[in-house]
């Protein structure tokens, strides 16, 4: 195998440094300037999305549906003249660091003005709206899905639906925003949604397979938000609350009792919802309703993944806030557990379940430590979304209030204050991962090849042809030949870092993992080639995510570079009706300072620009 860096297959960011933004909030003497900026800033913003809504709403959104076959660079369907205008409108906005701080206080302001209403929402809705989120529902998705994978990119498909941004500061006591019907359980209507979420990426997926067979390469997958599967999501802050005071009884011996908070789960963490009977443990703060709700999500959650499970999807459970995190944690080693072991009976996808491990929690290394050890003493798979983090200003300004919202024991906030503390813990944390899929990939092997010798040595010392029908423990016995090489490692790195991309190239073909190629037919090592090559066994483990909207030059640069049966690359797909998605659309706002950087949203209003100018002008 050839060594070498593939250090210039991604082009260098001239901006690395990214800095987390400080959440600002409005005082009363500064409140009537506010007003006055909002209307002047929505006065001149209204008035040029309706001129681009127009081109927008009369365009096509998706790339050209024509198949080619070679998916270079150069070949990748070029977003229409509409969506870069949009665009450029869009990172405009997101330059405005002002407006981007109260896009929250502004969107909910204005909505609730008649007639104003309407209007913000016929703004939002071609704007931010078709740039950042699929479509309203999930059928709607599927032009979406298809020209994505005719440009080698998968999807991870996810019903948007989260806790509003306010009530995540305290400044709100309203639930999760969900607009879903006029049924008197909305998260049940959620969870239907999300069982047919799982139905549509797989009927999507046997549309366009070659061979249906063939579990690991399905690459629609589906992304959950537990907060959304509750009537009350403070039942998850009540469940945390009770599994962080539980563990002050951990003895110093325990792997647990090492990881800072938001810690690393344990099975006894839902035995109050599990086994309720067995339980002598104070349920404080725990309410009878409390456990109810949550007993509930369980089941819910074990249907999700049944259905998933059923139909070859695999499933990501989001990370939220910190002070849901330990409830969320203890329902994905549940699951886990449950889904991710295959049985010796079954031949099945691994690993089913994902959770999501954030680079910016200080827990998360020796997190990682835990989980790796945790996976292979249980014997299931560990699936592994690993990101850097998504709610930084407001773990801050919760902790530094020290509201009800922080439950967290320590002095130090849960993340880490300084930005390049994140990337050096995320960088960590992929070194070691890619080492672990190294392992597993030569341990599937070396299990394969164990079979095929042990086949090889029946047939030539014993076996006839016409033996009798094996017996049930017979066919076990060779079942879990077959288990044993599957998947027991699955990582999905979501990053927009291009040096966070070099870094996982990188370790991919210095853990012989992948090697380079002069051309996308090509089968030799070429230290000179421009593409990236891997095989099917790898590509089953890892997947690189970006978020559909947001760093699409990156996206493209990987997807044309990549060369698999499957792709490599994943887009994050969020749908759901506009009143459904506002947190999701306000969140994205913000985000767009922390995970494009300082002047990142510049940087990409620029390069819609320039595209603008060369569509109008060559």
């Amino acid at each position: 195998m050839i060594r070498t860096t593939l250090r210039p297959l991604l082009y260098p960011r001239t901006r690395s440094q990214v800095i987390f933004p400080t959440r600002k909030f409005a005082s009363a003497t500064t409140s009537a300037r506010s007003t006055f900026l909002t209307r002047r800033i929505l006065a001149r913003t209204t008035l040029a999305t309706l001129i681009t809504s127009s081109i927008a709403l009369g365009s096509k959104i998706y790339a050209d549906e024509e198949e080619s076959t070679d998916v270079g660079e150069d070949n990748l369907a070029k977003p229409s003249l509409s969506s870069m205008i949009r665009a450029y409108f869009v990172f405009s906005l997101c330059s405005m660091p002002w407006l981007v701080d109260h896009a929250p206080d502004i969107l909910q302001t204005l909505s609730g003005v008649p007639i104003i209403k309407q209007v913000t929402e016929g703004v939002v809705r071609v704007t931010f709206f078709k740039h950042f989120v699929g479509a309203e529902t999930a059928d709607q998705c599927i032009p979406l899905l298809r020209s994505l994978r005719q440009e080698n990119k998968g999807a991870l498909f996810a019903y948007s639906v989260e806790v509003d941004e306010r009530q995540a500061i305290g400044t709100s006591t309203s639930s999760a925003s969900i607009a879903v019907g006029l049924s008197e359980s909305p998260h049940k209507r959620i969870v239907q949604e999300i069982m047919h979420c799982v139905d549509v990426a797989a009927d999507f997926e046997a549309d366009i397979s070659h061979d249906a067979v063939q579990p690991g390469g399905k690459r629609t997958w589906i992304a959950v938000k537990l907060t959304a599967l509750l009537p009350d999501a403070n039942a998850l802050i009540a469940l945390s609350s009770w599994i962080v005071n539980s563990r002050k009884s951990l003895p110093r011996s325990a792997p647990e009792s090492a990881v800072p908070f938001p810690g690393a789960a344990r099975m006894e963490d839902l035995k109050l919802i599990l086994h309720p009977s067995t339980s002598k443990l104070s349920k404080d703060p725990l309410s009878p309703e409390h456990l109810r709700q949550l007993k509930e999500l369980y089941n819910d959650l074990v249907r999700i993944c049944t259905r998933a499970k059923d139909r070859g999807i695999k499933v990501i459970i989001d990370a939220e806030y910190s002070w849901y995190q330990p409830a969320i944690d203890a329902f994905t080693l549940s699951l886990m557990r449950e889904f991710n072991s295959s049985s010796p009976l079954s031949f099945s996808i691994q690993p089913l379940v994902y959770g999501t491990f954030q680079a910016y929690l200080r827990r998360t290394p020796s997190h990682l430590a835990v989980a790796l050890a945790d996976a292979k003493s249980h014997k299931y798979a560990l699936g592994i979304k690993l990101v850097r983090g998504a709610y930084h200003p407001h773990e801050i300004a919760a902790h530094q209030r020290k509201d009800e919202l922080s439950i967290s024991p320590d002095r130090e906030p849960p993340v880490w204050t300084e930005k390049k503390d994140t990337d050096e813990a995320y960088d960590q944390c992929v070194k070691i991962l890619l080492s672990a899929v190294k392992e597993d990939v030569n341990r599937s092997k070396r299990t394969s090849i164990n079979r095929v010798v042990q086949e090889w040595y029946a047939d030539w010392f014993g076996v006839s042809t016409n033996a009798q029908p094996i017996s049930h423990h017979q066919a076990a016995a060779r079942s879990i030949k077959t288990t044993n090489s599957l998947p027991r490692i699955g990582i999905l790195f979501g990053t927009h870092n291009w040096k966070s991309c070099n870094l996982i190239i990188d370790e991919i073909v210095r853990n012989g993992l992948g090697y380079r190629v002069v051309s996308r037919t090509s089968t030799k090592p070429n230290v000179s080639g421009n593409f990236l090559r891997l095989d099917d066994d790898v590509v089953d483990r890892l997947a690189i995510g970006q978020l559909y909207g947001m760093g699409d030059s990156l996206s493209n640069w990987i997807a044309s570079r990549t060369v698999s049966n499957t792709p490599l690359l994943l887009k994050y797909i969020p749908y759901g009706a506009l009143a459904d998605v506002m947190p999701y659309l306000s969140r994205r706002a913000i985000e767009n300072k922390s995970i494009l950087g300082e002047g990142g949203a510049a940087d990409e209003r620029r390069r819609a620009g320039k595209e603008i100018r060369q569509r109008v002008f060559w």
